[in-house]
Order: C-alpha cells, then structure tokens, then sequence
C-alpha cells in the first residue's frame, strides 16, 4: 500500500498507524521548495526518519531539477518521479523505454513468457 501526496490533504501520519503502508510519496509542494534548512527541508527529514524506523519506502514527488535530486539523495530519499527523469508519455512510448532499459538478459527473457 503506498500512501500519495504524503503530508497534505488525506495522507497523514495516523494512516501510518491504520494501514500497512509499504510505500510514502512525499508530496511535490515539499519537494518543489526545498532548501538548506528550509520548512521543506526538515520535514522531508522527519519523513524519511519515521519511514525509515518504520521500514517504509520513500519516494519524492514532482522532482524537477538536479539541485532537488542532491538535495533528497542527502536526506535520504532515493527514489524519485517527475519531470526532471522523463514527461509522461504514451504506452508505445513507455513500453520501448522500458524494453531498450530493461535489466533481464536475452537468455533469462526466454523464462519469461508474457515478456514482449
């Protein structure tokens, strides 16, 4: 179960005491105002201190440019999604992108038979 727009709106820290969460997406609006010692800043590392004592995965939201990255990778957070890695794009699209990035060999392909 992963939890969206982690801290705001619906997705609060009692979800964390309800639910078997798996997974914490830290909101965009964190992520799109961090900064050294900023408000954003020490949330973000309170996030990845509770999800990390609670074994929960962390993944920032709406991650635009590398100066975020950096920023996240030194609190800790190492899984990422938004512009900065890639637009949204069509199913064709994301299907040749996954085949040409793809981490299965040929030979260990032939073992997977719903792979296209």
């Amino acid at each position: 179960m992963a939890l969206d727009d982690f801290g705001t709106g619906f997705a609060s820290l009692t979800h964390l005491m309800c639910f078997p969460v798996d997974i914490i997406k830290i909101d965009q609006s964190f992520v799109a105002s961090l900064s050294r010692e900023s408000p954003s800043s020490i949330i973000v590392a309170a996030i990845m201190d509770i999800a990390t004592r609670l074994n929960i995965r962390v993944v920032a939201e709406g991650i635009e440019t590398a100066e975020q990255v950096r920023q996240l990778c030194e609190l800790g957070c190492h899984l990422g999604q938004g512009y900065y890695f890639g637009k949204p794009c069509s199913a064709a699209e994301t299907t040749q992108l996954l085949r040409a990035n793809s981490q299965v060999s040929d030979a260990q392909s032939a073992y997977r038979p719903f792979m296209m």
